[in-house]
C-alpha cells in the first residue's frame, strides 16, 4: 500500500501455500490493519511476470477482478533491462555505490563497491545505453545531483529502492547453497572510506609533516 510515494505497507508471505489460498486474504488484512476499506484505493499494480505459470494467472486475474469491480485503473510491472546504479549517501556530495546491468533477466557486475563523488559516475554512466536505473537511499540525491547531466537517469520508487533486510537474507541463503561456510571470525566490515576521526587524524598528520 502506497499514499503519496510513501510505503504504508506490505505483506509478504513464503510459506508454499498458492496465491489462490493467500492473497485475497492477505489484502483483506493488510487493508484492515491500514484502516482502508477497497474503496480507499486508487489504483493496482501487479508483476506481470516473468514467473510461474499459475502464479501469474493468480495474481493477474485477482488485480483484474479488483480493478475492473472498482473501475480503477491497473498498471502491470515487470524487471527492465538497462544499468542499475546503487547509492548510498556517504555525505559532502559523495556516495558508497555500485552499477550493475541487467540484460535478459541476467545481472552482470560492472564496478567494485566504492566510495565516489557524485559528479565522477556522469563519464561512467554516459558510456552505457539504455535507462539508469538509481537505488538505494542516496538515489534521491544523485538524481537531484545530476538532473542537467543529460543522462537517462529513472529513480525508483521508494520501496524499491530503499535497502531490505530480505536481501541480505537472500544472498545468505544464495552463499548456503554453494557451500560457503559463513566463518563468522572470518568476516570483516567493507566500510569503503575511513571513519571521520580517522580522516581528522591523516589530514592533522599531513598538516604537520608538510610543515
Amino acid at each position: 500500500l502506497l499514499s503519496d510515494g510513501l510505503l504504508l505497507a506490505e505483506y509478504t508471505q513464503n510459506s508454499g501455500q498458492t496465491h489462490s489460498r493467500t492473497l485475497m486474504q492477505m489484502a483483506k488484512d493488510m487493508l484492515t490493519s491500514c484502516d482502508l476499506t477497497p474503496q480507499d484505493i486508487g489504483a493496482v499494480a501487479v508483476a506481470a511476470g516473468p514467473g510461474s505459470f499459475t502464479g501469474v494467472r493468480i495474481g493477474m486475474a485477482c488485480a483484474k477482478g479488483f480493478a475492473w469491480g472498482l473501475q480503477l485503473p491497473l498498471y502491470g510491472a515487470a524487471y527492465a533491462d538497462g544499468l542499475y546504479c546503487a547509492c548510498m549517501d556517504a555525505r559532502k556530495q559523495q556516495i558508497y555505490n555500485a552499477v550493475f546491468s541487467l540484460q535478459a533477466g541476467k545481472l552482470t557486475r560492472l564496478t567494485d563497491d566504492r566510495a565516489i563523488a557524485i559528479d565522477a559516475l556522469v563519464p561512467e554512466l554516459s558510456e552505457g545505453a539504455g535507462p539508469i536505473y538509481l537505488l538505494g537511499d542516496g538515489a534521491k540525491l544523485v538524481s537531484d545531483t545530476l538532473a542537467g547531466s543529460g543522462l537517462p537517469l529513472i529513480l525508483l520508487p521508494e520501496q524499491l529502492r530503499q535497502q531490505r533486510a530480505s536481501g541480505a537474507a537472500l544472498y545468505a541463503m544464495d552463499r548456503m547453497l554453494v557451500g560457503d561456510p559463513g566463518d563468522a571470525a572470518a568476516l570483516t566490515p567493507n566500510y569503503l572510506r575511513m571513519a571521520q576521526a580517522e580522516r581528522t587524524r591523516q589530514n592533522n598528520q599531513d598538516f604537520y609533516l608538510k610543515k
